[in-house]
């Protein structure tokens, strides 16, 4: 496999997008709200978002090889009764500690088959560990090691802006169903948005959707609607329609900070597909000059890029798929195969490392991570555990009863078009 290394050089990069990639997490938990350093930098968080109260000094100074062995010890000492989530995205350091790796719902649903752990760890960001609360049982706590670690697609759209635009819609569109017996409108809400996003769709009629089964989820809403509105990630809604036969013209944008979306009425009213103006700061990182670029440093390598990336990188790609479809084509490729990802670059170097008889390397030369995956440090991993082990749950995410009933509607709804 061509080193790391070897290829920033070769494609002709820079080191990282962030200067604050060299500093701990823990340096940001006292400064303004912000997603912190990487790809989301530069993305504005709402007022009200979760923060993390600052670690004991014990764990903030603790050596990387003392994190890992407390780690080791407090999870023994729990034994069967902590289950650790990780998500493709997290480092390694934490991935090491997983029971279970993968996307954001396979590991609730992976969190479902394990009913006797009475704590949930999951190394992961906000509306993951709302979805594992929702789907474990009431006896069980679901911990986010960070509670900085959120998700600025899913701070995108929120559930004012989301009603606000609903009424909107209804009073273009019509409300109830046409003559055909069809909603006017569907919503679907992508995996990556808050419970409540979920529970609208819930009592609504919708649906939730993830990367890997966002087609046949649409093909659901149009069997009995009119219309979608899609939200927040623009590109996963896009791509998705385009590749289901509907028009640029059939899909008008959004934008919940200009009057009446930003488009005019009519737009709406012909409109199949309404796309929420929002999307992921990571895969927005991607271009097709960087695949251009990596087509001519590696002539033949094949390009697969995550859904959430834009349609030009999309269109310009050999092939686009969930994280699950990337590990997959990876694991599947013969050996010497060189494969550029646009997806985050964690679990793009692991996957690297994972199959050194293949060159594996990201799309984005610049080392650029997911800002609130980059947020789960050790440090936050041992101190929540260490505080099970005491006895105390800290970080516990919480789910109210009525919003937990009416996103499971939706999530239900979901696993019996694609389980």
């Amino acid at each position: 496999m061509t080193s790391v290394d070897a290829i920033i050089e070769k494609l002709g990069a820079t080191r990282t997008c962030d200067a604050g990639l060299t500093k701990a997490p823990w340096a940001f938990d006292k400064t303004k709200p912000s997603y912190g350093p990487g790809a989301s930098a530069l993305d504005l968080i709402p007022h009200n978002a979760p923060r993390q109260q600052p670690l004991p000094a014990e764990y903030t100074q603790a050596s990387d090889d003392e994190l890992q062995e407390r780690i080791i010890n407090a999870k023994r000492a729990l034994g069967n009764k902590v289950l650790i989530l990780g998500h493709f995205y997290q480092r390694d350091e934490i991935i090491v500690h997983a029971d279970y790796t993968g996307d954001s719902f396979q590991l609730s649903k992976n969190a479902a088959t394990r009913p006797e752990a009475d704590n949930i760890v999951f190394c992961g960001v906000h509306f993951m560990a709302e979805t594992a609360d929702i789907l474990s049982t009431p006896r069980q706590n679901v911990i986010l090691p960070n509670m900085s670690a959120g998700c600025s697609m899913a701070d995108m759209a929120n559930i004012d802006q989301v009603t606000d635009a609903w009424e909107q819609l209804e009073d273009i569109c019509g409300k109830g169903t046409d003559a055909d017996g069809k909603q006017q409108i569907v919503p679907v809400t992508y995996m990556n948005s808050s419970a409540a996003l979920k529970a609208f769709c819930g009592r609504h009629g919708g649906i939730v959707c993830t990367s890997s089964n966002a087609r046949p989820v649409l093909e659901w809403a149009f069997a009995r609607g009119k219309r979608v509105l899609f939200f927040p990630d623009q590109h996963l809604g896009r791509n998705t329609a385009l590749a289901m036969g509907m028009s640029l013209d059939q899909m008008p944008l959004w934008d919940p900070y200009k009057p009446a979306g930003s488009a005019a009425p009519e737009d709406y009213r012909d409109a199949k597909m309404i796309l929420w103006k929002g999307f992921c700061s990571v895969h927005q990182r991607f271009t097709v000059d960087q695949i251009d670029r990596a087509r001519k440093a590696f002539p033949g390598c094949k390009v697969i890029v995550h859904p959430e990336c834009s349609m030009d990188v999309v269109n310009a790609a050999d092939g686009t798929g969930s994280t699950a479809y990337i590990v997959k084509e990876i694991e599947n490729a013969p050996a010497g195969s060189a494969i550029a990802v646009g997806t985050e670059i964690n679990l793009v170097n692991r996957l690297a490392a994972q199959h050194p008889d293949k060159t594996v390397f990201c799309l984005d030369p610049v080392v650029c991570p997911c800002s609130t995956m980059y947020r789960i440090h050790p440090a936050y991993l041992a101190w929540a555990l260490e505080n099970l082990v005491n006895g105390k749950v800290v970080n516990k995410i919480t789910v109210d009863p009525q919003t937990a009933s009416e996103a499971k509607i939706a999530l239900e709804r979901m696993l019996e078009v694609h389980p």
